[in-house]
């Protein structure tokens, strides 16, 4: 009956409003087993708290297999939010649970209350696994389980012991199905202030830049970055300048302190991402200046209402390397750029955006070139 019920629950998943493609999947495997792990914990009736659910796997997958007293759910990314709210409209499923809204510590106080279980779908990155050990031991119950799934291939034992930090006993798992399962138990309250975000010296910048465990490249400067960066005193001054896919905010910070007149919107669809650049700005005195957006590709943005667009586009979705993302921001920039309007992007050279964006944008030029990445600019027609 439980695999009938999650059969169901899966087969109607959809990613939108995420890229879509026949190699990108709603769900895998460690989903399925983390929920069929879960059905082993729960009684019924008690309260559920949801980390990381991707596309609404876990969170309606609990309510067809647990019988919970309650479900809070916290995701980082916006597009995974939006994916829950309509897959679980379109199950009749929308009033069931509770969304948490990320707080200026991602996770706070109140996604835990009285959370007797604790799912969590194991991110890529130890540092934004130490970030949610940290709050799951920092804040909920003491007699809460963690239960943290993944798939083989992408799980280390850097993981268990990352957990073994925050909780007294850490079991893996047999594996099955290529994923593998964590019960984490007995959670060492921390006597400390939270560890994130991290603030670290970029000397070579001049700045600080603050990472929270999820933003990409955490608080080193990515070399793609560095490279588009080496452009800044071309690019031209902007009323208005976006930071598109703004990870810690380095790309923003720049061209407001280069660019004293612009007013500068970061905007990410990680969360982690817009709370590390809030704090990127306020490190360097520009709390003032720039306004960090969560949203998905500009979605809250304006037509023609950006002089600039500054992006260095992920060539990866989750784990799969795929261009979708990128083709995405381009037509966003497309639509919010005005008329006249840059948009200046650095990529990897073999992945030759230069067609789309001047189908998508309009005249493109190659203002430099490295043995790794390219930077262009491409003119709003």
């Amino acid at each position: 009956m439980q695999d009938m019920e999650l059969d169901r629950v899966f087969a109607g998943l959809r990613r939108f409003p995420d890229v879509e493609a026949p190699n990108l999947f709603a769900h895998d495997a460690s989903d399925r087993l983390l929920l069929e792990t879960a059905a082993e914990h729960a009684r019924a009736g008690m309260r559920v708290t949801v980390l990381g659910d991707r596309y609404g796997a876990l969170t309606l997958g609990a309510l067809a297999v647990l019988d919970p007293g309650g479900i809070r759910v916290s995701q980082d990314l916006h597009s995974g939010r939006s994916a829950l709210q309509r897959n679980a409209a379109a199950a009749g499923l929308e009033a069931r649970f509770e969304c948490v809204p990320p707080g200026p510590g991602l996770f706070g106080p109140e996604l835990f209350d009285g959370a007797g279980l604790v799912l969590l779908q194991l991110p890529r990155s130890l540092a934004e696994l130490e970030e949610i050990a940290d709050a799951v031991a920092r804040h909920a119950p003491g007699d809460a389980v963690l239960l943290a799934g993944g798939r083989v291939k992408h799980m280390s034992l850097g993981m268990n012991a990352a957990l073994e930090r925050y909780f007294d006993s850490v079991q893996p798992q047999l594996a099955r199905r290529k994923s593998r399962v964590l019960v984490a138990r007995g959670p060492k309250r921390p006597a400390t202030a939270p560890p994130f975000p991290v603030l670290e010296q970029v000397p070579e910048l001049g700045i600080t830049v603050a990472s929270h465990g999820a933003a990409f490249s955490g608080g080193k400067l990515d070399i793609g970055t560095r490279f588009l960066l080496s452009f800044l005193d071309r690019m031209p001054d902007a009323a208005h300048a976006v930071d598109l896919g703004c990870g810690t905010g380095i790309l923003a910070a720049m061209y407001a302190r280069s660019h004293p007149a612009a007013r500068v919107t970061a905007t990410d669809q990680s969360a982690a991402a817009v709370a590390s650049t809030e704090a990127t700005a306020a490190a360097n005195g520009l709390a003032d200046r720039i306004t960090a957006v969560h949203d998905d590709a500009m979605s809250g943005l304006e037509a023609g209402s950006a002089d600039l667009i500054l992006l260095n586009p992920p060539f990866h979705l989750g784990a799969s390397v795929h261009a979708g993302a990128a083709f995405k921001m381009f037509e966003a920039a497309a639509r919010v750029l005005a008329a006249g309007g840059e948009l200046w992007t650095v990529y990897n050279s073999h992945l030759q955006y230069r067609p789309a964006l001047e189908r998508l944008i309009g005249s493109t030029t190659e203002i430099g070139r490295n043995p790794k990445f390219t930077v262009t600019r491409s003119v709003k027609a």
